[in-house]
């Protein structure tokens, strides 16, 4: 890879991309949860805005070492732990809290350790 392609700045279009490629991934995903009786529009819109998470995905690659990007994917469960939350009332417990602490502190400590 060339210098310009490893660079602080684009590792971190790698990042931020790679969270919304898990945001996308996390909400394509309530979006089949919400369908009622298979719904052909719901089933259309999950995958299209699971496929926009993908090509996120595909770019992020571009910016940054798998390593560390890949990992990242993990802050969907962060994100579905608040959506189940909002739109399910699914009761958040201290055992779901340290799980996500477990995650995010896993996540910072590669996202730290990629751009040494």
């Amino acid at each position: 890879m060339s210098k310009q392609i490893n660079s602080p700045k684009n590792r971190w279009k790698g990042i931020v991309l790679m969270l919304f490629c898990s945001i996308c991934l996390c909400t394509g995903q309530l979006i089949w949860k919400l369908m009622p009786n298979f719904s052909l529009i719901h089933i259309i819109g999950g995958f299209f805005i699971f496929g926009i998470g993908a090509l996120a995905m595909i770019f992020a690659y571009r910016y940054g070492d798998l390593s560390v990007l890949q990992p990242i994917n993990s802050t969907s469960y962060v994100f579905s732990l608040i959506l189940g939350s909002l739109i399910f009332q699914e009761q958040i417990t201290s055992l779901k809290i340290t799980g996500v602490a477990m995650i995010m502190i896993g996540v910072i400590l590669l996202g730290i350790s990629g751009n040494t």
